[in-house]
Order: C-alpha cells, then structure tokens, then sequence
C-alpha cells in the first residue's frame, strides 16, 4: 500500500502531466486554425486563377506527301 507523500507525490506529476496536455492542446486548435485559414485562401486563388489552354499540337504532314516526295528524288 501506498504512503500519504507516495500518493501526493503522483497527484503532482499527473497535475503537471494535465496542465502540460492541456497546453498541447491550446496550440494544437491555434494551429488547426491556421491551417483551415490557409486551406481556404488556396481554394480561392484556385478558383480565381485562370486555367490554361491546352497547346495547339502540330498538324502532322499527310503521309502520302512523304512518300511522294521520296519517290520524286
């Protein structure tokens, strides 16, 4: 069994454990917040950028017209 000053002494790490947690904890929602901030202003500039277009792609030369070409040489 477990002294008076055992006892005493384990309700004092486990206070110190709580307040320790419970300072975790506060900077963990401030960070949340900021990152849901940070979500939504990317999801504007997402929407408000403009989308590029695609490049045009070359029009390949018919291939009859090599071949001509080959035989005329």
């Amino acid at each position: 069994m477990a002294t008076a000053n055992q006892i005493k002494y384990r309700m004092g790490q486990a206070k110190k454990k709580l307040a320790k947690l419970n300072k975790d904890l506060a900077s963990t929602k401030a960070n949340i917040k900021k990152l849901e901030s940070d979500v939504k202003k990317a999801k504007v500039a997402e929407k408000s950028k403009p989308k590029k277009k695609a490049a045009a792609k070359k029009k390949a030369a018919p291939k009859k017209a090599k071949r001509a070409a080959k035989k005329a040489k």
